[in-house]
């Protein structure tokens, strides 16, 4: 429809001489329009009559040279026509391929792109899984639906549920007090009745809602969550498969036969601290991210860590060897970028300090994460934890971390027995 309109509205603004859009018009007493130049030329080619009369090449109709005027209504139509095919021309070569020239219709996994059909035969993206864009248009909008879905029906369950709290405040009133209206008479006959019934008589308190119900259930903000869903999926782009580390593991550690899972065993009667094992896998740039799950853990500690040539290094860990805080370590001064969980509730960061003992954030949590999402960005300096168990809200970002040498994915499973697990990319 509106392609329609725009050739109808093209065919009004074509000069019927050159057959293009008219340049400089000028409207003719008949009511057609020519271009300035071609109007010239026609009126120096025309046989004349002796008052200077030439003809309209449309209709035939004799005018005046010198009475024409140019028609400032048709050339900012003109001008509007062609911007409009401007920003139509460039919306139709985004759809273009830079390199060839094609039709964008593969979506190539590996490049995380969209490609043409030579892109696919070229030694750039040949061997790679390829989809079709519209196949995978519909998938991803088919998992955004279901999303918004449930957040819907999240959203009215916590509507109710305020509902219901609003309603229970409002119960405590006056309305159970029985409006009796006594004579002076009545009142006499019976004060006894009447004062002992004014005695008894106490207000219905409400049942009261729990301060943790109400945060559950708090209404949730569906902008915010689409937000955080983006940027979480914004990192999970750069999904690195990482596997546990078997070399120079502690004997209170036990991995599993695919190197996903550790579990801390206790060696009786040693007591054991050191419960970190690395990833076997090093990040010296780029962008990486990994899941693990800790849903059945009391205690964890997760992050990366970078080998320090500190001179000063030495005599600190020196004075933290025999220190009572076993956190001590865990600190970027010692190439520990890491979060962890302490006591079952207690969610921390462990930052640098000018002390011996590294600072320590207590972190808020409204939904304890079962899923911890780690995203590193070496260039950037940057470590961030993403709690997947809650839409992807960002847990804590370190900033302007300083890597000397090549990160590791770090993992400690400190001393709970539950099993620490590090999630395929394809779940």
């Amino acid at each position: 429809m509106a392609s329609k309109i725009l050739l109808n509205v093209q065919e009004e603004v074509t000069c019927p001489i050159c057959l293009e859009l008219l340049t400089e018009p000028l409207s003719l007493g008949c009511g057609h329009s020519l271009c300035r130049a071609c109007i010239t030329v026609s009126n120096k080619e025309a046989v004349t009559s002796p008052g200077g009369k030439s003809s309209c090449p449309v209709c035939g109709t004799s005018y005046s040279f010198e009475n024409l005027q140019t028609n400032r209504h048709l050339t900012n139509i003109v001008e509007r026509l062609k911007e409009v095919k401007l920003s139509s021309d460039n919306g139709k070569k985004r759809d273009l391929c830079d390199h060839h020239g094609e039709k964008l219709l593969l979506f190539c996994k590996e490049d995380r792109k969209v490609i043409c059909w030579l892109c696919e035969r070229s030694q750039e993206h040949r061997g790679h899984h390829t989809v079709l864009t519209e196949e995978l248009f519909k998938e991803c909008q088919g998992k955004l639906q279901a999303v918004l879905k449930r957040l819907k029906k999240e959203e009215q369950e916590a509507e109710k549920l305020e509902a219901d709290i609003r309603e229970e405040k409002t119960s405590w009133k006056l309305r159970s007090i029985p409006k009796y209206q006594w004579s002076a008479m009545e009142l006499l006959q019976d004060m006894s009745g009447i004062m002992k019934w004014s005695e008894i008589w106490r207000l219905k308190k409400p049942k009261k809602v729990s301060k943790k119900l109400k945060t559950v259930f708090r209404a949730p903000d569906l902008s915010r969550m689409l937000q955080m869903f983006r940027e979480l999926t914004a990192v999970r782009c750069y999904w690195a498969d990482v596997t546990l580390n078997s070399v120079n593991l502690n004997l209170n550690l036990v991995l599993s036969e695919d190197q996903r899972q550790v579990i801390s065993v206790p060696i009786w009667p040693f007591q054991c601290y050191n419960y970190g094992v690395l990833g076997s896998q090093y990040f010296s740039s780029g962008k990486h991210y990994w899941e693990v799950d800790v849903s059945k853990k009391t205690a964890w500690i997760l992050g990366v860590y970078c080998r320090t040539c500190s001179r000063n290094i030495k005599y600190v860990v020196r004075r933290c060897a025999n220190h009572q805080n076993v956190y001590s370590k865990y600190r970027p001064l010692f190439g520990y970028w890491v979060i962890g969980l302490q006591n079952k509730c207690k969610y921390s960061a462990f930052e640098e300090s000018l002390s011996s003992d590294p600072e320590v954030l207590t972190l808020s949590m409204a939904v304890p994460p079962c899923r911890v999402g780690v995203f590193l960005d070496y260039e950037a300096g940057i470590v961030s934890f993403f709690n997947v168990t809650s839409h992807g809200s960002l847990i804590y970002k370190f900033s302007k971390c300083c890597f000397s040498q090549p990160v590791y994915p770090y993992f400690n499973p400190w001393n709970c027995p539950a099993p620490m697990t590090l999630c395929p990319p394809s779940s």
